[in-house]
């Protein structure tokens, strides 16, 4: 439906969750969200054969990433942007990308730009236990272009842990961790948030195993 979803993983992993959308759905009002409440870095997970269509090699040779994240040199799509930065620019770089093969070329991009483009583990998350897969698989399984947007969620707890309020009530996030303020935002606030905002949660965990399941 071209709704944004939080995809949480694993507590023994990263912990952490993120803001999903697929590519050919980002407007620049969600883009605006996703900055807002998130880190900041804008992903665009892809399938390889798309990345190497716009001659995306990977960022390093050497890639020391904790989890092996596959990131390729970062873009920014050409036409009718300015900078790169802006909301309307990234969302247009996520569609611009998620367009079928021959509609975008590799010489509609800039290098190096605000988008970072990942490489998608072929069987996803099946293979591979990470967010980078389980965007994909999720447009996948929407019938969606197998490209996605993600940005992972940071706490929006103030200093005093107060409630926030939202139109159905009021969420209260416990302080119940050490994190600092500016953290990433783990599970117990990240299903707070979900409620709040209206977003559907999902973890890669049931994602995987509904693919078992359904063999899909």
């Amino acid at each position: 439906k071209g709704n944004i979803v939080i995809v949480v993983d694993n507590e023994d992993r990263e912990n952490e969750g993120d803001f999903v959308i697929a590519a050919e759905d980002m407007t620049t009002e969600k883009m605006a969200f996703f900055v807002r409440y998130s880190g900041g870095v804008i992903c665009i997970p892809a399938l390889s054969s798309r990345l190497d269509e716009l001659n995306l090699p990977m960022m390093v040779n050497n890639n020391e990433d904790t989890f092996r994240t596959a990131y390729t040199v970062s873009v920014d799509y050409k036409h009718g942007t300015t900078t790169g930065i802006s909301a309307h620019d990234r969302a247009l770089t996520c569609r611009s990308i998620a367009q079928p093969s021959k509609t975008t070329m590799s010489n509609d991009f800039r290098r190096p730009g605000h988008c970072f483009p990942l490489r998608y583990t072929e069987g996803g998350v099946l293979k591979r236990i990470g967010h980078t897969e389980a965007s994909v698989d999720l447009c996948i399984l929407a019938g969606k272009n197998p490209c996605a947007a993600i940005s992972e969620v940071v706490s929006v707890k103030n200093e005093n842990f107060e409630f926030l309020k939202s139109q159905n009530g009021s969420v209260y996030l416990e302080n119940n961790s050490n994190d600092e303020i500016g953290s990433m935002a783990r599970r117990n606030e990240l299903y707070s948030l979900s409620r709040m905002w209206g977003i559907k949660m999902i973890s890669i965990s049931d994602l995987r195993q509904y693919r078992v399941e359904n063999n899909c």
